[in-house]
């Protein structure tokens, strides 16, 4: 049987003015974004409707922001929104956790803004970056980051055939640039981010979130969520929990997500929230011909 999969972005799909128009023309997403405000303790719907770019791209902000719009767009197609499957892009994992009802819109914020807050302060007691290596093999980068001896470097972003981002300290994430700039074929692009996001740099941010997803309640999803760490379709929740708490030290692995999807009888995509670009980029470079939309 043909499936429909809805996709949710993660950093990097932000924009001025993201959610203002469904503010201003719907009652319930303007209760949500107030229920947001409420929660996070300021007005993040006046940094998303009105800050510039300097102001989304802070990880405290820009992942709340993402999540939100992401999934008020899931609550405006209303109750019944029934996804054959879902997922998203390290961030936006929580909000397909969301469209798949298995955790609520507030405990899904709660947990975004805590994840932000805690990679925020990892960044800044274990400076890091990342980089995308174009054109390589995966086991070609992988081979490199194995023999970089400047520190810790490692894959983070499987995002499509020919693309892997790389995480790890700053000098050994030029270290393995150049490395990988020697190889034929070989391109390595610096990312403009705040750390080593999918990296062991990440570990203290790791257990200050799994604390908040122990407190936090997962039900029954209804339907299968694939995710970032094992890239397979996940219904039970307690593994949802278990595999949700090792995503900020593992790579996310959206090619085998999309390539598994697609062996699944996925022939559609949606992507919902952002700026609906980012993820229908990566599906058409693992499918040319997949149908993709965005919301």
């Amino acid at each position: 049987m043909l499936k429909k999969a809805f996709v949710f972005p993660g950093q990097g799909a932000q924009f001025t003015g993201m959610g203002k128009d469904m503010y201003e023309s719907s009652e319930i997403a303007k209760e949500l974004f107030e229920r947001a405000n409420e929660i996070l303790g300021f007005r993040i719907s006046d940094i998303m409707f009105n800050g510039n770019a300097e102001e989304l791209v802070q990880t405290k902000v820009t992942q709340p922001a993402l999540f939100i719009h992401s999934t008020i767009k899931i609550a405006l197609l209303g109750e019944h929104f029934h996804p054959d499957v879902v997922a998203g892009h390290s961030l936006g994992e929580f909000s397909a956790l969301v469209a798949a009802r298995c955790i609520s819109f507030e405990d899904g914020l709660k947990l975004v803004y805590q994840r932000a807050l805690a990679m925020q302060k990892s960044c800044e007691d274990n400076p890091g970056t990342m980089a995308a290596i174009i054109g390589l093999a995966n086991a070609m980068v992988e081979d490199v980051c194995k023999d970089v001896k400047a520190g810790i470097v490692v894959p983070a972003n499987y995002n499509c055939p020919g693309q892997l981002v790389i995480s790890g300290s700053l000098e050994a994430v030029n270290e393995a640039m150049n490395k990988c700039k020697e190889l034929e074929g070989g391109r390595a692009i610096p990312l403009t981010v705040g750390g080593a996001f999918h990296s062991p740099l990440m570990s203290s941010a790791a257990e200050h979130l799994a604390k908040a997803i122990l407190n936090t309640t997962f039900n029954s999803p209804i339907c299968p969520i694939y995710q970032n760490v094992t890239g397979l379709p996940e219904t039970n929740s307690d593994m949802i929990r278990i595999n949700l708490n090792n995503q900020l030290t593992a790579p996310v692995r959206w090619t085998q997500i999309m390539q598994n999807m697609i062996a699944d009888g996925v022939n559609s995509f949606t992507e919902v929230g952002g700026n609906g670009k980012v993820l229908q980029g990566l599906i058409k470079k693992v499918d040319r011909q997949m149908e993709t939309t965005a919301i």
